[in-house]
């Protein structure tokens, strides 16, 4: 039996992308926590240890070999992401939160050339814009959404990544151009819709339309290079964010779960790029969000000689 187990969580590790979507989105559910499984193989272990079953302990290897494939890479040490890099933050900063001064402080103590937060309200915006004036001068609004930076901006402007099926008012998406000291980046700052898990499975319908939206003007983006940071409600494992992790890289180094804050279960505030690297993620201590702030490093590809 616990071979079986082994070999069945093995399996779900391996063929995650088999498991269908069609009923109760169980594909994405499964894949929003599958890193998790390595617990089931921890757990296991023991069990087998205590039956002192040999068969248990080889087949043991299968699930471990798997999430080392998957995951263990995200746990080794970055690299040194060179001097074309950007340090930038995503923090969706809730609009429940008490102390937004706090939290500006914060973000701004991780010395950022950008910051990106969502879930901006108009009583908590003056204050983050004063918090944030010194360290960082330049910065666009659209609607709950808004991109702080330490370099100049240019051609901000809302990006239209609503559901058919929301008929309120509803602005969670902005596109700038980041005029860098080593070129020209478009970055996206996106809040795509909350997914619920129900007992018919998980409820992401508007979160997947939103994705694909996105990933459309991601697609038409005419600067080469782009950056992306956003509370996308989505892991990037998740298949119902595929229209951005098929056209642009996810961090190759740190786990950063960052959500919920209070036991961080998925890293669901997400740095992706396109024609540059995510070196690293990491998450920043908590604030008064019931997310916990993502730190990335983003090294720029140096532009090809004419």
């Amino acid at each position: 039996m616990l071979a079986a187990l082994a070999a069945g969580t093995a399996g779900l590790l391996a063929f995650h992308r088999a498991v269908p979507n069609s009923i109760g989105r169980l594909g994405s559910l499964l894949e929003t926590f599958l890193p998790w499984l390595g617990l089931v193989a921890v757990v296991l272990f023991g069990l087998a240890l205590l039956r002192r079953s040999a068969t248990a302990l080889v087949a043991l290897l299968l699930p471990t070999a798997a999430w080392a494939y998957l995951f263990g890479g995200l746990l080794l040490p970055g690299a040194d992401p060179g001097s074309r890099a950007l340090v930038v933050v995503q923090h969706n900063v809730s609009d429940e939160n008490t102390d937004p001064a706090a939290t500006g402080r914060a973000l701004v103590a991780a010395a950022p050339d950008l910051v990106a937060v969502e879930e901006l309200t108009p009583s908590a915006l003056p204050v983050y814009e004063k918090t944030f004036a010194s360290a960082l001068p330049y910065h666009s609004v659209q609607g709950t959404v808004g991109l702080w930076s330490k370099h100049p901006l240019a051609d901000s402007r809302s990006l239209d990544i609503k559901p058919e099926g929301i008929t309120e008012p509803w602005n969670r998406g902005l596109r700038a151009t980041v005029r860098t000291p080593h070129g020209e980046i478009a970055v996206y700052v996106a809040h795509l819709p909350s997914v619920r898990i129900r007992p018919s499975g998980l409820a992401s319908s508007w979160r997947d339309e939103s994705a694909t939206r996105l990933g459309k003007a991601v697609a038409s983006e005419e600067l080469e290079t782009v950056v992306l940071l956003g509370d996308l409600n989505g892991t990037v494992d998740d298949r119902g964010l595929a229209p951005l992790t098929t056209r642009m890289n996810v961090a190759e180094r740190g786990l950063a779960f960052s959500f919920p804050a209070a036991f961080p279960l998925a890293r669901i505030d997400q740095v992706m790029a396109r024609s540059a690297t995510v070196t690293h993620v990491r998450t920043l201590p908590a604030t008064g969000s019931d997310h916990l702030p993502v730190a990335a490093q983003v090294a720029l590809t140096p532009s090809p000689a004419p």
